[in-house]
């Protein structure tokens, strides 16, 4: 029988569609295929990588790691961050002209040493780094040599977006990413963890208050000709260290360039005579001991000899003044008179309750140790009192004073932010050092110091500021330097409710025809701190209002007008 020429058409066009759909599945699957393998590829690369290093004849792995953690202000702002940056490498056995090579390198990356480069280019070696972390710049001109045997690796490159800002604070990393100073140092474990890796750490810093208070010493730095400065501001009821500066200070984004004196935290690795802020702490040592009361009163009508040294007054008033006078006009005479009162024993215990005679307890390595007597006699217990003959650093005398006008509590400086962000118990975490009475009493003197005193140039209207001038002359070989001054000054604010202390020090600053020459704390230290709370108290919400009249009224009545 034979079949219909319709039927053998059919049968052939079923036969064509049958092969085309079986090549158009195999077609299907090998883009299936190949999808699935650059998809598996892709993850691979992203996440499972493993970077092949070859250096003097072997072969090792290493996993590529998540970036380092991020570090972030009080507010969030970002301090510190990771970017990818590609870094050059090659394989001297794929270079065909070594010396070729070495000369071009160099045109694009003159830092480099041509002569380096041909050393290492003709090696035998399979790898070999050229330079770590270049530029996006960088990176196209090395590809746009067209070199063989030249590749790079994206690695991780730390950069502070905020450059200077909070420098000695942060720190800075080496080129491997390994915190070598700073808080990148103190926590390179926690930064450097995977496990972390998207959470940042969170600093007590507030990048507003940091800039503010570097703005203002930075201006008084330049205008008196200091040789450097160091500045706190803290909260006095969680010891949160709120800004933090020393200058000169230097960009962590170019650490390997800074002088060693600009890579030196002056704020808490310095330790300095800090002079008569001092005085703080005697006024309270003897009014918490039962020494002296308010009423009591010394003579300082002449200088004290004690051998062949002399303590005598800054500004003398040549009479017998009482406990606030000698406290607002920062008499040498009365407080070392004070001082002897309470006795060389009770002085040093005292000031080791402050922490004042042992290193500080901060988030930082650089952290400096006090220098004081090995032997406590009469003339350093009187020298003492005055902040003569013993160093610490600004750090220390921040969190001692802020033990002074907190309630009496001892609180531990932090760099970190407080977690839960509670302010009921936080004093209950302090060591008390003086009764919250004697603290009040305290609270008046510094007010009386600045309404009435020395520290006049640090009033701000409607903030109620408090605080003590310090002025000491540099210790030399054989004495001190009478043309040499440390120039201090610790301010505290508001000080009915005392909140925020601002502490700043200037190293050798020079007197102007403005300060009829005086380079002393008054005229240099006093006015910076009240430039910084002017602008900073509106930022931390402290509202101007009226004299508190509970407390300093009383204490202005014993003081006698200068």
């Amino acid at each position: 029988m034979k079949l219909s020429p319709r039927l053998d058409i059919a049968d052939g066009m079923n036969a064509k569609l049958e092969m085309t759909r079986n090549r158009l599945m195999v077609v299907i699957f090998l883009f299936a295929a190949a999808f699935v393998f650059l998809g598996v590829r892709t993850l691979d690369l992203g996440l499972l990588q493993q970077v092949r290093e070859v250096g003097s004849g072997r072969t090792g792995y290493a996993t590529v790691m998540p970036a380092r953690a991020d570090i972030v202000d009080r507010n969030g702002v970002v301090l510190a961050t990771n970017l990818d940056t590609a870094s050059l490498h090659a394989n001297p056995r794929e270079i065909l002209d070594a010396n070729e090579a070495a000369r071009l390198l160099v045109r694009v990356l003159p830092d480099l040493s041509e002569a380096d480069l041909k050393a290492k280019l003709s090696s035998s070696a399979q790898f070999v780094w050229i330079k770590r972390k270049l530029t996006p710049r960088q990176k196209w001109k090395v590809n746009a040599l067209g070199l063989p045997g030249l590749h790079f690796r994206i690695e991780e490159e730390r950069i502070y977006p905020q450059g200077k800002m909070a420098a000695h604070v942060l720190g800075h990393v080496d080129v491997d990413g390994k915190g070598i100073a700073g808080v990148e140092r103190f926590f390179d474990q926690r930064l450097s963890d995977p496990e972390f890796a998207q959470k940042p750490l969170q600093l007590s810093i507030d990048s507003r208050i940091q800039h503010a208070l570097a703005d203002e010493m930075m201006d008084t730095v330049e205008r008196f000709s200091a040789k450097g400065a160091a500045g706190v501001v803290m909260d006095v009821n969680t010891g949160e260290v709120l800004a933090m500066v020393s200058l000169p200070d230097y960009d962590p984004n170019r650490a390997g360039t800074a002088i060693p004196d600009a890579r030196f935290n002056r704020a808490s690795k310095g330790v300095y005579e800090l002079g008569s802020i001092f005085k703080t702490f005697t006024l309270a040592m003897a009014l918490d001991g039962g020494v002296v009361d308010m009423n009591s009163s010394y003579d300082a009508t002449y200088p004290i000899r004690v051998g062949r040294f002399q303590i005598r007054d800054d500004h003398p008033k040549s009479r017998v003044m009482s406990v606030p006078e000698i406290f607002t006009y920062s008499s040498n005479i009365g407080v070392a008179q004070m001082a002897l009162d309470v006795g060389g024993e009770a002085q040093q215990e005292f000031l080791g309750q402050l922490g004042l005679l042992r290193a500080p307890v901060l988030e930082l390595e650089e952290v400096g140790y006090p220098i004081y007597p090995d032997r406590w006699r009469d003339i350093n217990t009187m020298t003492i009192s005055y902040g003569h003959g013993i160093a610490v650093s600004p750090l220390q005398v921040a969190s001692g004073m802020a033990a002074m006008v907190n309630g009496g509590s001892l609180i531990p400086a932090t760099l970190i932010k407080n977690p839960d962000g509670a302010h009921a118990d936080e004093r209950a975490r302090g060591r008390r050092i003086i009764s919250d009475a004697t603290s009040t009493q305290v609270n008046s003197l510094l007010r009386a110091a600045v309404k009435l005193g020395t520290g006049s140039n640090a009033d701000v209207p409607g903030y109620r500021v408090g605080g003590k001038t310090g002025t000491a002359e540099k210790s030399a070989v054989g004495g001190y330097k009478e043309d040499a001054l440390i120039s201090s000054f610790v301010g505290v604010f508001p000080m009915d409710a005392p909140r925020y202390l601002v502490l700043v020090a200037f190293d050798e600053p020079k007197g102007i025809a403005a300060t009829y020459n005086f380079a002393s704390a008054g005229w240099v230290a006093a006015p910076a701190v009240g430039r910084v709370v002017g602008r900073i108290a509106p930022l931390l919400g402290v509202e101007p209002g009226n004299e508190e009249v509970n407390g300093f009224q009383q204490v202005s009545l014993l003081v006698e007008p200068d």
